[in-house]
């Protein structure tokens, strides 16, 4: 019986996530909390709702739909009381001012791969489908579900992982996957624990067992001014994956905000109130790799 996994957003025409123009599903779930995160609509496993209140018309449509009494107005302000919530989505469906919207759907295998197969005319120079996150291979049968099927459509499949779960669970992806984009985001154990509330231990681990392996693999990594967007953090990553194999190149993701996301699900908004760094500035960093006779590129 094949897998169903909860999604939380198909991207259409996507370039910067592999090769070529590329589908991407993201799933739901991850248990890393990276205080740069800009998808927390893919932290928890299940169905969010979200309420941007820049779009709200108190209307009130929504106080009148919700069987379970979540929506309230006090002193006419939108009031969502989320331990009521059980993301029915009457309240979408009744929302007039499209202030309510709706992160999680179950899809079975059959329907996410109808959804990948509509854009397969625009998978031209090495474009296919990418699942992404949260953290995909929580999801793992689900995405080697996914491309077992598309692969016998000949779609190239690449997953975009954290590296934050069970070597199980790369096992379970491996035949399937055409390339692995993989996250690094520091060497030193105590500033990831303290950033990224987990340890990499495990994250560096599997990637060194994914490099024995006859696949190909893209590490990206972002960089977070205050935490890795310097020369000795990036030089020591650059130690590490210059000694491994079947790396194909080094990409490096310059930090942008998502503030309004974090309002959006009532989570505490932990982004740091930096600025991206500067094109000086990652012009250095890249440099810094390149003389580790790494392949780097930039978004």
């Amino acid at each position: 019986m094949e897998s169903v996994g909860t999604v939380f957003e198909i991207k259409r025409f996507g370039v910067h996530d592999g090769p070529g123009i590329r589908t991407v599903l993201f799933l739901k779930g991850c248990t890393l909390r990276c205080r740069w995160c800009h998808n927390p609509e893919g932290i928890d496993p299940g169905p969010q709702l979200a309420y941007y209140a820049h779009k709200c018309l108190h209307c009130g449509e929504c106080v009148e739909a919700c069987p379970h009494h979540a929506h309230s107005f006090v002193d006419g302000r939108h009031v969502l009381d989320r331990a009521r919530c059980v993301a029915c989505g009457a309240c979408v469906e009744a929302c007039l001012g499209r202030a309510l919207k709706f992160f999680g759907r179950r899809l079975t295998v059959e329907e996410a791969c109808r959804a990948v197969l509509e854009d397969r005319d625009f998978y031209t120079d090495g474009g296919g489908c990418t699942i992404s996150g949260g953290e995909p291979l929580l999801q793992a049968e689900f995405c080697a579900d996914v491309f077992r099927r598309l692969r016998q459509e000949g779609v190239h499949c690449a997953v975009d992982t954290s590296g934050a779960a069970a070597w199980e669970a790369f096992e379970t992806v491996l035949p399937h996957t055409d390339l692995f984009l993989y996250d690094l985001k520091h060497t030193d154990e105590e500033t990831h624990r303290a950033h990224v509330g987990a340890s990499n231990s495990g994250i560096i681990e599997n990637l060194t067992r994914l490099c024995e392996r006859d696949v190909p693999i893209e590490v990206r990594i972002p960089t977070i001014p205050g935490f890795n967007a310097d020369e000795a953090s990036i030089a020591a990553m650059g130690r590490l994956l210059s000694g491994l194999p079947n790396i194909v190149g080094v990409r490096l993701l310059p930090y942008h905000v998502a503030h309004s996301k974090y309002e959006a699900f009532g989570r505490p908004d932990t982004m740091p109130q930096v600025p991206a760094p500067t094109r000086e500035e990652m012009d250095a960093l890249t440099s810094c790799l390149g003389e580790l006779g790494l392949t780097v590129q930039r978004r």
